[in-house]
């Protein structure tokens, strides 16, 4: 019972770390079509950002202003560039954002280096908030827990009660009829991405200390981010977060499991090969949930597809 605990909060953790990565892209892809294969990038750049100014001014005033920088510089890079590219179609959208996902690296590169960096949790929140049996819970944890919260609070506020998240939310279905109404779409589009981005530099800015700030931390959540909105549905904050909270407890849940696929060979009645090194099947005999971890988020992304194209709480389909 301890175990499943600590795997809940852990999976909780992460799925909320997921929201605040995908809350953004799904709000992007629905309203502008754009598969932005840079929004990991975002991510990176915010963890960058902070480890910067944290070891100037702390870690808090990098959390204020890291997300800033990214919203801002997001907001420009699609108004100076991404916007130009849209009228040529999906692919230049493509190769462009595929382009300044490459582009960005070689920056964090050239300027950070190739190693890791020291960018550590805040001194007040290093300690453990309570116990688990054996297993303590970090207070920096729950204040991840915490601050993901607040942002999908505030987000669904936003989209929800106001005006500008009416805009929005009309924008994200007809563009034409809200642009003839005299609101100036393109600035929405630019406003979304902007804030799409800020949410991904978020995520970087309490994700760096604990899953470690490296040129590479980009590319081990970019895949996932994507399967995140399919299997959520586009423009669903909602269905973001059902569906981070899926992955986050599916992965954590997989890791540590002990079961072993020999298992259920051995209840469907098939024997052990005697010699295990010659068979063609040792390597379903040897297999563990914690081998095929990894690929479960990817499994029910293709089961989602099949059964429902829209996504779990999809407004409309791909």
């Amino acid at each position: 019972m301890d175990l499943f605990l600590v795997n809940l909060i852990d999976g909780l953790v992460y799925g909320l770390l997921l929201f605040m990565l995908s809350a953004g892209l799904t709000l992007i892809f629905s309203m502008m079509g754009v598969l932005n294969f840079a929004h990991a990038s975002f991510y990176m750049l915010g963890a960058y950002f902070a480890y910067q100014i944290s070891t100037y001014l702390g870690f808090w005033t990098g959390l204020l202003i890291a997300p800033l920088i990214v919203g801002v510089a997001g907001a420009g890079i699609e108004r100076y560039g991404l916007r130009r590219v849209h009228q040529f179609g999906h692919v230049p959208e493509l190769i462009f954002t595929f382009g300044l996902a490459l582009l960005i690296e070689e920056v964090v590169q050239f300027f950070w280096g190739k190693s890791q960096k020291a960018y550590d949790t805040p001194e007040i929140l290093q300690f453990a908030l309570f116990s688990i049996g054996n297993n303590s819970i970090a207070a920096y944890k729950v204040f991840m827990i915490f601050v993901s919260i607040a942002i999908f609070l505030a987000l669904l506020y936003v989209l929800t009660r106001t005006r500008v998240g009416m805009i929005i939310q009309a924008a994200l279905s007809y563009p034409k009829t809200v642009e003839a109404l005299g609101h100036n779409v393109p600035m929405v589009f630019m406003g979304v991405f902007g804030v799409g981005t800020a949410l991904a530099g978020v995520a970087g800015v309490i994700a760096g200390p604990v899953l470690g700030t490296f040129p590479g931390m980009a590319f081990v959540l970019g895949s996932i981010v994507f399967v995140t909105i399919v299997i959520g549905g586009l423009g669903s904050l909602w269905g973001a977060l059902l569906a981070s909270l899926l992955i986050g407890w599916m992965t954590t849940f997989a890791a540590a499991s002990s079961f072993q696929f020999a298992d259920i060979l051995l209840f469907l009645g098939m024997e052990r090969p005697a010699d295990m090194a010659a068979s063609k099947l040792r390597d379903l005999w040897t297999l563990t949930m914690p081998q095929i971890g990894p690929i479960l988020p990817y499994m029910l992304m293709v089961f989602i597809l099949v059964v429902r194209p829209h996504g779990l709480m999809g407004k409309r389909g791909l």
